[in-house]
């Protein structure tokens, strides 16, 4: 990429709306299957031809990290709107659930660059934090749970998943042992 006068060149609209129906496509295809989607079948989804992919997306794991954090920047504005300790079970069960949903997903996130995986994983801990933090003052949540805790969650949804075990029993099992039972 040519850079003059220390910027560089800003993306053309028709380019910017083109990547984003792909990793919305993407996104969209990556939900109830359990390999990732042909890239045909992304590309007719998203209404653009085969190489405006690889223009934007060299390879599948481009792909994969655009499509996670398509979904980061989701969680973000979701969780920043919770505001009531009690819908904090709520977010979590969502996020549990939609990890399993996007089991395709999981296996291209887990091979990404480790710098990548962990700006992930932070910035989805930094967004649950303040809902978990508000949900233990108000004792829904146990209090001894750490922010750090909810990455061994996401683990072990992922290895249930992976075992082929009912995963979403698994995420009620798993929120019934961060949450505390109504006295």
């Amino acid at each position: 990429m040519l850079v003059l006068y220390g910027s560089p060149p800003s993306r053309r609209r028709d380019a910017l709306r083109n990547r984003a129906a792909i990793v919305q496509a993407a996104s969209d295809l990556m939900t109830g299957v359990r390999s990732g989607p042909p890239m045909p079948e992304i590309a007719r989804r998203a209404g653009v031809g085969q190489a405006t992919i690889y223009r934007h997306f060299p390879d599948r794991r481009a792909l994969a990290e655009a499509v996670v954090t398509y979904q980061v920047d989701r969680l973000e504005i979701v969780a920043a709107t919770v505001d009531h300790p009690a819908a904090f079970r709520a977010l979590l069960l969502e996020v549990l659930r939609r990890q399993v949903a996007m089991r395709s997903l999981v296996p291209l996130a887990l091979k990404l660059e480790q710098g990548s995986r962990n700006r992930l994983q932070h910035r989805v801990i930094a967004a649950l934090t303040g809902p978990l933090r508000r949900a233990q003052a108000c004792g829904h949540v146990r209090a001894d749970l750490t922010p750090a805790d909810l990455a061994l969650l996401f683990a072990m949804v992922h290895g249930a998943t992976e075992a082929g075990v009912a995963a979403e029993r698994s995420v009620d099992l798993l929120l019934d042992g961060v949450f505390c039972s109504p006295a």
